[in-house]
């Protein structure tokens, strides 16, 4: 008999601890999902870390980062998705238009630069040297938004430049450029100073006829609402804008 009590008490022992566990994981908040512009990786990255260990009641899934027209085109068509942090205001409007989220807040701004390797070996100096003889450039493509802010700087310059290619996130300018399979490529100034050496800037003139204003925002159909306003709110603390500020990007 005393077995068998001992046994009962066991397992009433064992149901209890789970149904505790069960309880504990309903009531956790889930991994705050985040889609972010390719321009915002390491930023966001460490704006992740430093937001976790404010808040360890909170977590954060690996954040999704690409070009902010290839992440309108998959949250339009259902991804799971908290936060949204896009390049320009224009790349959220599919997004906005969609029901998914409003507006958003303009949280950091951006400008470009022309990314060369380092001893600038072609003696690249302004927007026109890139349409010399033997100079190859890569450009975004002009649906995302580095590629509108090349082409506003371009076309105010009266440049014209025919690109050796045409990519879908500025990240993979930044590597062509870096790899040497083009001498310059338009590129975001924090890409630049993200580069530890491996491309050198050169700023164009009347750079600000094309400063990017990042929106973030907080998706209707958040998995996580409390979780994505907690994040959101930090990166607009003045704590997340000294993190953005380290990685280039400007104020609001």
């Amino acid at each position: 008999m005393k077995k068998f009590v001992a046994a009962v008490l066991g397992l009433m022992l064992l149901v209890a601890g789970c149904s505790s566990q069960e309880q504990a994981s309903a009531g956790a908040s889930a991994p705050i999902r985040i889609f972010a512009a390719a321009s915002l990786q390491g930023s966001f990255d460490e704006l992740a870390k430093s937001f976790t260990a404010a808040h360890p009641e909170y977590s954060v899934a690996p954040i999704v980062y690409d070009g902010s027209q290839a992440l309108a085109t998959q949250i339009v068509e259902g991804a799971d998705v908290d936060v949204i942090a896009f390049a320009d205001q224009s790349s959220l409007t599919p997004v906005t238009d969609a029901g998914v989220t409003d507006a958003g807040t303009v949280f950091a701004t951006n400008t470009m630069q022309i990314a060369v390797a380092p001893g600038n070996p072609k003696h690249v100096t302004s927007l026109a040297d890139l349409t010399k003889p033997g100079v190859t450039t890569v450009l975004c493509a002009p649906e995302v938004p580095c590629g509108k802010a090349s082409r506003k700087l371009l076309a105010a310059a009266h440049v014209d430049v025919s690109p050796v290619s045409e990519e879908t996130n500025v990240t993979s300018v930044v590597n062509r450029v870096e790899a040497g399979e083009a001498d310059a490529g338009l590129v975001y100034k924090t890409d630049v100073a993200a580069s530890n050496g491996k491309l050198i800037g050169i700023t164009p003139a009347d750079v600000q006829v094309a400063v990017n204003r990042y929106p973030i925002a907080v998706s209707k159909k958040a998995p996580s609402p409390a979780a994505a306003a907690a994040f959101t709110a930090y990166v607009l603390s003045p704590a997340g804008q000294k993190i953005l500020a380290k990685y280039g990007f400007g104020a609001p």
